[in-house]
């Protein structure tokens, strides 16, 4: 979802959906709430007969997701159908684009901040039931998109491969040959983005200015030190990508698999973001991807994050009413410091000066 999609523009394809409209009064392509379709109940029963949604972008060990999943097929008894699940943010648009109004369209979306404000032509406004827990500085006004989880950005490597990591800088040496990589390619997914903007951040770049994080990586290509292999949970169980940028909630996951992976988060540089959840405007199954919207944004979902050390945005709001899961929130990898968080204009501005220089800084 937030990787990059190496297939490019050959997507892969949802498998064929059945029939996308539903026989309640007021159709739900049009509903911009639960109460627009006559209630939860109503909602429902519509999506439980259009009987499928489909996703695009959500592996399984991202931030949870694959309980999330299994969690909503259980409980509505509707089918998921997933596809491309290591694609990024930009993959999940071109298909919007590319499936039009046919059954196989992404029905929900979930993306990085700079690729969510490029597109907001193609989502349907709708607000979930839980929307006044969720601070108006994190959804957009009339629920075109909403942000759901986040965390901050980390670079986690393989103590027993590399040398220990105490700041950006130790990635220049040479215990670090072919071994530094990336969520992703920058120009397309938010965490690879996040990641350059983080080097950036270290390197007296700012929030306005993302070209010290290109310069950076481009310093490790010279050096022999970046990869562009695309880091995934395999490869870095494997051994291919040892060294990674990337959010603290997925990298401490790879802790699993690899149990001398360790985390370093720079404390001059702490970069935090949140994905954000959207409904694309000709979804093929509109009650479908109305109502899990409403399951990721409901107590069960939140907490669905937390467990995967992602940071629900309904956080603060489920601490005050005592429906947070406190064990799960007691191992959220730490932070020590000031996060910074960009703001629309800066994510778009980052985007707009990789698509620019990236290629050419590692080429």
């Amino acid at each position: 979802m937030k990787r990059l999609g190496l297939l490019a523009g050959a997507l892969v394809l949802l498998t064929a959906c059945g029939g996308g409209g539903t026989t309640s009064t007021v159709n739900a392509a049009n509903a911009k709430s639960a109460a627009d379709v006559g209630g939860m109940s109503a909602l429902v029963s519509a999506a439980k007969k259009e009987g499928k949604l489909n996703i695009i972008a959500t592996p399984p060990d991202w931030a949870n997701y694959g309980a999330i999943i299994d969690g909503f097929k259980a409980k509505y008894g509707i089918s998921i159908d997933s596809a491309n699940p290591n694609g990024s943010s930009q993959d999940e648009i071109n298909a919007v684009k590319q499936l039009g109004k046919t059954t196989r369209a992404p029905d929900v979306l979930d993306m990085g901040k700079a690729v969510t404000l490029a597109n907001t032509a193609l989502y349907a406004p709708y607000k979930v039931q839980t929307w006044n827990d969720i601070p108006d500085s994190q959804k957009e006004s009339t629920g075109l998109y909403v942000q759901d989880y986040g965390g901050y950005m980390a670079i986690g490597y393989d103590s027993a491969k590399v040398p220990a990591v105490t700041s950006l800088q130790d990635l220049l040496g040479s215990g670090f040959r072919g071994k530094v990589a990336l969520n992703g390619d920058p120009t397309k997914a938010n965490a690879a983005l996040n990641g350059v903007m983080m080097a950036s951040l270290a390197n007296g770049g700012s929030a306005d200015d993302i070209s010290k994080g290109v310069d950076f990586f481009h310093q490790l290509k010279v050096k022999g030190n970046f990869t562009p292999v695309q880091a995934t949970t395999a490869t870095v169980k494997q051994g291919q990508t040892p060294v990674v940028f990337d959010w603290d909630y997925l990298s401490a996951s790879h802790g699993t698999d690899v149990p001398t992976w360790k985390i370093f988060t720079p404390s001059s540089a702490i970069l935090g973001d949140y994905y954000n959840a959207a409904i694309n405007k000709n979804a093929p199954h509109p009650a479908a991807a109305r109502l899990w919207e409403e399951y990721v944004f409901s107590d069960v979902g939140q907490n669905f994050w937390l467990k995967g050390l992602a940071r629900p945005v309904r956080m603060t709001a489920m601490q005050s009413s005592g429906k947070l899961d406190a064990a799960a929130a007691a191992k959220l990898p730490p932070v020590n410091g000031t996060p910074v968080f960009l703001t629309d204009a800066q994510a778009t501005k980052a985007k707009e000066y990789l698509a620019s220089h990236w290629a050419q800084a590692i080429g």
